[in-house]
C-alpha cells in the first residue's frame, strides 16, 4: 500500500521520505536493459539505496544542472497555464510512499488525475508536439508516477517558456486502462531490482 504525504518537494522532510526507496523518476534507470542484467546506473543506484536502508539515513546529493533549475522556476508558470488551459485545480503532488517505492507527481488534479511537467528547451518540446506523445526519455517515469498513485490518468506536461504564446504547452494524457502490460514490465523489474539491493546489503554487512 501507498501512502500519501502532503509535504513540499525538495525540502528536508521530502528527501527523508525518499531515502532507501527507489522512485519513480528513477525508474527508467532500473527499465533500461529490459530483459537483460542491469547496467552500471542501475548497480550503483541499488548500492545507495542499499547503503540507506543499513545507515537509515540519506545520502545527500548536491548535484543540479541548468535544465533542473530552469525546472523548478518555470513549473509554477507551467502548472498555472495547465489549471488556466483545462479548467481544473492543481493541489499539492506530495510523497506516495511504500516500504520500498515512492514517487512524487508534480501535482494532483481531483480525486483522479496526476500530473508531471517538464520545462525543456524548444528542440526538446518541438520534437514532443512533432512526435504528439509524451517525451519517451520520461515515459517511464510518468507511467511510474500512474500506478504508484493509483490514479486513473496522468498528463504529461511539456512547458517551453521561449515558445510562442498560446504554443508553450502540451498537454499528453496517459490511461490506466491502456497500461496493462506496462505496469506487468514494471513488478517485475522492481522484484529483479529488490534482489539486487538485498545482494547490496549482505555484501555491505559481510564484506
Amino acid at each position: 500500500m501507498f501512502k500519501f504525504h502532503d509535504v513540499e518537494q525538495n525540502t528536508d522532510q521530502w528527501f527523508d521520505l525518499r531515502a532507501g526507496k527507489l522512485t519513480s523518476s528513477k525508474l527508467p534507470t532500473i527499465m533500461a536493459n529490459l530483459g537483460k542484467a542491469f547496467g552500471e546506473p542501475a548497480k550503483k543506484y541499488a548500492a545507495n539505496i542499499a547503503i540507506e536502508q543499513i545507515t537509515g539515513e540519506r545520502i545527500p546529493s548536491d548535484y543540479s544542472n541548468a535544465h533542473m533549475d530552469r525546472g523548478h522556476e518555470q513549473e509554477p508558470l507551467a502548472c498555472k497555464l495547465y489549471e488556466e488551459s483545462t479548467f481544473t485545480d492543481v493541489t499539492n503532488g506530495g510523497f506516495f510512499g511504500s516500504d520500498f517505492i515512492g514517487c512524487s507527481p508534480d501535482g494532483l488534479v481531483m480525486d483522479y488525475g496526476a500530473i508531471e511537467i517538464k520545462s525543456v528547451i524548444p528542440a526538446v518540446h518541438f520534437a514532443t508536439v512533432k512526435r504528439q506523445k509524451l517525451d519517451p526519455a520520461y515515459r517511464w517515469q510518468c507511467i511510474g508516477n500512474l500506478k504508484f498513485t493509483g490514479r486513473n490518468w496522468l498528463d504529461f506536461i511539456s512547458y517551453c517558456a521561449d515558445y510562442p504564446v498560446g504554443k508553450q504547452l502540451f498537454i499528453h494524457r496517459i490511461h490506466v486502462k491502456d497500461l496493462v502490460e506496462e505496469f506487468k514490465m514494471i513488478d517485475t523489474r522492481i522484484a529483479e531490482f529488490k534482489k539486487l539491493v538485498d545482494e547490496c546489503k549482505i555484501y555491505i554487512l559481510e564484506s
